[in-house]
Order: C-alpha cells, then sequence, then structure tokens
C-alpha cells in the first residue's frame, strides 16, 4: 500500500504553514518581551531596584502572538492528521513524525497553561505570556530540524512498527516529552529569575510552580508510556526488558524526574537544586530523542530518519 501523493502534499504544506505561523508568533512575542522589559517605573521606597510597568503596546503584541500560536497548533494538528489519512496509519512512524507530534504537544500543553493563567491578574498573564519566546524558540527549532533533516516521505510503516502499541506507546512519550519542553523551559527561566534578571517575566516562585504542575503530571504519562514500551517488548521480542540503549536512556530520564518530584517535597533541595535537576531531565530526553536514535545502533533504530 502507498501513500496518497494529494493529502501527503496537504500533510507537508500544512507543515509548512505551521512553521512559518510559528515563527512568526516568535516575532510578536520577541516584540511583546522588548517592549515589556526596555519600560520600567521605581518601586516602592524600600523595594529593591524597579519593577516594570505595564505596556499597552507589549500587551498587544502579546494576544497576537498567542492568537498565531493557536492558529499554529490548530494547522499542526491538521498536518500530522494529514499524513495519518495519507498513509491509513497512526502518524508517529519516523523520527520526522515523532519531533512534530512532540512539539504539538509542548504547544498545546503551554496553551493550556495560558487558559489556567487568564484566571489571575492581568499583569501576572501577560508576565507568563512574555515568557513565551523562551518556549517558541526551541519549538520552532525543533519543527525546523523535523522539517529538514528529520523528514521523511508519507509511507507504511516497517512491520515491527505495525501493532496497536504504536498508539499506546509511542503517543504517551510524545505528550509526556512535549509536556516536560514546558517544564524544562520553565525550570531554566526560574534559574535566570531569581538572579534578578530579566525582571519582565514571571516571578521565580510562579516560574518554579509553573514546571512542578506540569512535570506532576508529564510524570505519571510518561512512566505509562515505559510501562507500555516493556509491554510492547514483549510481544515483539520475547523480553519486557533488555537494557537496549534507548530503554537504558528512558530509564536513566525516569529516574532524574522522581528524583526532581522527591527534591520539590525535600527542605534545602525544592529550589534552585531541584530547577537543576528538572533540567538535567529534560537534557536525558532530548539526548535519548536524538543521539541514541540517530548515533546509536539498537533495537530501536528502526524509526529512521
Amino acid at each position: 500500500m502507498t501513500a496518497d501523493p494529494t493529502l501527503s502534499l496537504l500533510s507537508d504544506r500544512l507543515f509548512m504553514a505551521t512553521v512559518g505561523v510559528y515563527v512568526l508568533a516568535l516575532i510578536f512575542h520577541s516584540a511583546q518581551y522588548a517592549l515589556a522589559a526596555g519600560r520600567r517605573v521605581p518601586v516602592p521606597a524600600g523595594a529593591p531596584g524597579e519593577a516594570p510597568a505595564p505596556v499597552p503596546q507589549a500587551a498587544r503584541f502579546g494576544r497576537m502572538a498567542v492568537a498565531l500560536v493557536v492558529l499554529g497548533a490548530v494547522l499542526h494538528l491538521g498536518s500530522l492528521a494529514a499524513r495519518g489519512y495519507a498513509t491509513a496509519r497512526w502518524p508517529l512512524g519516523n523520527m520526522y513524525e515523532f519531533t512534530s507530534a512532540i512539539c504539538l504537544a509542548a504547544v498545546v500543553a503551554w496553551l493550556v497553561m495560558l487558559r489556567r493563567a487568564a484566571r489571575r491578574p492581568a499583569e501576572d498573564a501577560a508576565r507568563l505570556v512574555a515568557a513565551g519566546p523562551f518556549l517558541l524558540l526551541p519549538v520552532v527549532v525543533l519543527m525546523f530540524l523535523a522539517g529538514t533533516v528529520l523528514y521523511a516521505q508519507a509511507a507504511p510503516v516497517q512491520p515491527a512498527l505495525q501493532s496497536y502499541w504504536l498508539v499506546v506507546h509511542v503517543t504517551t512519550i510524545c505528550l509526556s516529552s512535549g509536556m516536560l519542553l514546558v517544564a524544562g523551559v520553565a525550570s531554566l527561566l526560574y534559574l535566570v529569575r531569581r538572579t534578578g534578571r530579566a525582571p519582565w517575566l514571571p516571578a521565580a516562585d510562579v516560574l518554579d510552580r509553573l514546571a512542578y504542575r506540569v512535570t506532576i503530571v508529564a510524570f505519571p504519562v510518561y512512566t505509562f508510556a515505559v510501562i507500555a514500551g516493556a509491554i510492547w517488548a514483549e510481544a515483539a521480542w520475547g523480553r519486557f526488558w533488555g537494557w537496549d540503549p534507548k530503554e537504558t536512556v528512558a530509564f536513566v530520564a525516569w529516574v532524574v524526574y522522581a528524583a526532581y518530584l522527591h527534591a520539590r517535597a525535600t527542605a534545602g533541595w525544592r529550589t534552585a537544586p531541584a530547577a537543576w535537576i528538572n533540567v538535567a531531565g529534560f537534557l536525558v530526553i532530548a539526548f535519548n530523542l536524538f543521539f541514541i536514535n540517530m548515533v546509536v545502533a539498537g533495537l530501536h533504530s528502526y524509526a529512521g530518519i
């Protein structure tokens, strides 16, 4: 069975449109941040430093950026759906599709956080929106890599991937990885913010809570994904765990995130040390995604580039 060329082309065009919209949103977010960071007023006597004053133009750029991100997410979903219909399979059969799905999960998670932030005071919500360029930048980079280095023509998957476990295992890995990208960026921004730099970013405690709340949702999903992968491995290879490189690094990532959640509940570790652990966890996820998939040979090497 071959892929439908019309739907394949539609998927590719939607993907390119998605990247374009995300880049435009990144530009608007960057303009918002630059305007907001450039306008400050003195704080009341006795308070150190300066605090940023609300900038109407910055808020306008922020709203336009968020609207573009929503449009990009719709186009993004359409790209993956068209790829799935074109190939008559779940559209997570290669690194191009996998990376694209992770980016979509990250964008949706970010929009959910913005939606929740809308219930807070206007200034707090605006500051969270101002963190947008720092999340969109890695998404745009990953999307560019997916559309160039990792791109694969629409086609049926190899026999090893023709299983309903592809839907269960790979989808949950994508969802959790996308959410953990948001958490990792939030922890990085927290580490910057607590030094007193970038005052227009959300307060350090807001970023810390964001990272923690996203991780505490993503971690059970990631855990389920690892368990589902072990069950699939038993069905496909006759063993639940074989310390394949991808399995090993996935387990290391699980341990790091478990350590992060433990650190967040431990006095003396719940601030910067926990944030560094969270950042390390995402670096392990990224290492597993790119280096292990693309460089190291193993049983998971069939999902080529």
